[in-house]
């Protein structure tokens, strides 16, 4: 029961995004509706079941364990699951314990999160602008995030900013963001966006569409801009700016999709599993959860056949002027 997880495609599973809330107190435009309707609490797995499915996914070979949302910081109780996930990593069992946050509770969570044995931090951060931020997340104060991120870096965690790539909103900020990232020793990654929400279908997402090879191409006109060969675990290609030196991340599920190298999979609070962020199709791991008692392998079993299930890539795409291969959910329910 112990031998590693291996899809249908010789993917072996390393990685695993976990949702603990997808409750935010912030409303992206790209990942929320305005007025959500959250799920009721006694949905969600509790942080003693989300110990217990996360080390399952451990023992099973996860090396990378990703907490996200969501904004997984407003989760009441939240810190105690971080200290208590600290253990695989003093074991050597987990490599990596990290999280995706949009910042905002940063400044008062940073140090216990270093103490947890979190050591990078990924932040969503799509402009430096405060009106456009205020606009793009609806509800959230950019010197809030801002003061999130210095405290970040003072207690000792790497910040990587996580930048959706907007036509026509954030294209003419791509030389000052990189220029603020550049001196704050912070690495950028850009994503684009993609059609997942109920509103994907009008014209604004697809008008919101810049694809990563135009904004490269934006970089090429300033920079000698080189390949590199690293990567980091998840989807992202990177590139080096030679002039300042800068590791530029470029996340593109649409222009030139990852799927051949996907060692990922995504569990949502509700217990969920999404073996692919970009299809409908998703496994429930919350009963076999509840229902096995302790050294059962029920649970293993339907995580196994969930893996079983995982199809060899997404069918996102943009072309023609048509929203293809949408997803109906909310980004913020898979948790990114």
């Amino acid at each position: 029961m112990n031998a590693p997880l291996i899809d249908p495609f010789a993917r072996t599973i390393t990685y695993l995004r976990v949702s603990v809330t997808d409750r935010c107190d912030f409303r992206c435009v790209y990942c929320m509706s305005e007025n959500m309707t959250f799920l009721p609490k006694k949905e969600l797995l509790t942080l003693e079941e989300l110990d217990r499915l996360c080390s399952t996914f451990v023992k099973l070979g996860v090396r990378k364990l990703r907490i996200t949302g969501g904004e997984p910081l407003v989760r009441r109780g939240i810190m105690t699951f971080f200290q208590s996930m600290s253990r695989h990593l003093d074991s050597g069992a987990l490599q990596e314990l990290t999280l995706t946050t949009n910042g905002s509770q940063l400044e008062k969570y940073a140090k216990d999160l270093f103490a947890a044995g979190v050591r990078r931090v990924n932040i969503s951060l799509d402009t430096l602008d405060e009106e456009k931020f205020a606009r793009v997340t609806r509800w959230g104060r950019l010197p809030q995030v801002l003061r999130g991120i210095d405290a970040a870096q003072k207690a000792g965690l790497r910040v990587k900013i996580n930048a959706v790539a907007l036509k026509g909103f954030n294209e003419a900020e791509l030389p000052d963001i990189t220029r603020w990232c550049a001196s704050r020793d912070i690495d950028l990654t850009w994503i684009e966006v993609m059609p997942m929400g109920e509103d994907i279908g009008d014209a604004n997402r697809i008008g919101q569409f810049w694809s990563l090879k135009e904004l490269r191409a934006e970089y090429e006109k300033h920079y000698t801009v080189s390949d590199l060969a690293e990567r980091s675990g998840g989807p992202a290609r990177y590139v080096r700016l030679e002039e300042s030196g800068q590791k530029i991340g470029f996340i593109t599920p649409l222009s030139h999709n990852f799927c051949e190298s996907c060692n990922r999979v995504r569990i949502t609070c509700t217990g969920e599993i999404y073996t692919c962020l970009g299809q409908e199709g998703s496994a429930d791991l919350r009963s076999p959860l509840r229902a096995s008692p302790e050294g059962s392998d029920l649970l293993e079993n339907a995580i196994r056949a969930a893996i079983g299930d995982k199809p060899k890539g997404h069918d996102f795409d943009y072309s023609r002027q048509e929203v293809g291969g949408t997803m109906s959910r909310h980004m913020s329910h898979t948790g990114g």
